[in-house]
C-alpha cells in the first residue's frame, strides 16, 4: 500500500510540475503540492523496510513515470478525430510531461537514493533512537540533490537568471521545510507501520 501511494504521488506530481506558479515574488511548480509527500513516503519505506525495499519502489515509480510519458506522447502523435480542436492545448500541457519525467527520473534517482541511503546509514549508528535526525538529515541531502538536478533539466532555458535561481532556492527550502513541519505526522505513520508490520523486528 505504501509503495502504491509512493508511485501515485510521483506520477501525479510529474504532471502537475508542468505548470509554474507565482506566489508573490516566489516561483514554484505545480509539483509542490504533492511532491514533498513522495519523500515522506520514501522515508517510511526506508525506515521500516530498509534501503533495498525502498530502492525497488523507487525503480517501480520511475517505470510508471516513464510509462505515463510514453502514453502521453503516443496520444499526442495519434491522428486527431474530426472536430477535435484541442490538440494545441494538449501538446502545451501534456506534451511537456516527457521533459518533466526525464528531469524527475534523473533528479529523483539521485535524490531519493541518497535520501534512503543517508537515512539507513544514520539508523545504523543510532538504532531506534534519533528518528528526527534520520528524517531531517536524509531530507536535507536528498532534496538538495533532487532539486538541483530536476530544476536544471526541467526548466533551465525556459526561466533564466534570477528567476531560475529563485525557483531552485524556493523549491528546495519549501520542500525541506514542509517535511520538517510534517515530522509529527511522519512519526505517527512510521510508528503505526512498525507496530502493524509482522516482519519488523520490534526490540
Amino acid at each position: 500500500m505504501i509503495s502504491a501511494v509512493f508511485v501515485a504521488l510521483l506520477v501525479i506530481s510529474n504532471v502537475g510540475a508542468v505548470k509554474l506558479i507565482s506566489a508573490g515574488p516566489l516561483i514554484l511548480d505545480g509539483g509542490a503540492f504533492l511532491f514533498p509527500l513522495v519523500y515522506i513516503t520514501g522515508d517510511v519505506l526506508s525506515e521500516v523496510y530498509g534501503f533495498k525495499a525502498a530502492r525497488k519502489t523507487i525503480y517501480i515509480g520511475f517505470g510508471m513515470a516513464i510509462l505515463s510519458a510514453l502514453t502521453f506522447w503516443l496520444i499526442q502523435m495519434s491522428p486527431s478525430a474530426n472536430g477535435w480542436e484541442n490538440q494545441g492545448a494538449f501538446e502545451a500541457i501534456l506534451g511537456f510531461v516527457p521533459r518533466i519525467v526525464l528531469a524527475s527520473v534523473c533528479g529523483f534517482l539521485v535524490g531519493q537514493l541518497l535520501n534512503a541511503y543517508v537515512l539507513v546509514k544514520i539508523k545504523a549508528r543510532t538504532n531506534e533512537g534519533s528518528l528526527w535526525l534520520r528524517l531531517i538529515g536524509s531530507t536535507v541531502v536528498g532534496e538538495f540533490a533532487d532539486t538541483i538536478v530536476f530544476c536544471t533539466i526541467a526548466f533551465y532555458g525556459i526561466i533564466t537568471g534570477g528567476d531560475f535561481l529563485n525557483y531552485v532556492i524556493v523549491g528546495y527550502f519549501y520542500k525541506t521545510l514542509l517535511e520538517v513541519l510534517l515530522l509529527p505526522i511522519t512519526y505517527r505513520v512510521i510508528a503505526y507501520v512498525k507496530a502493524n508490520e509482522p516482519t519488523y523486528p520490534i526490540s
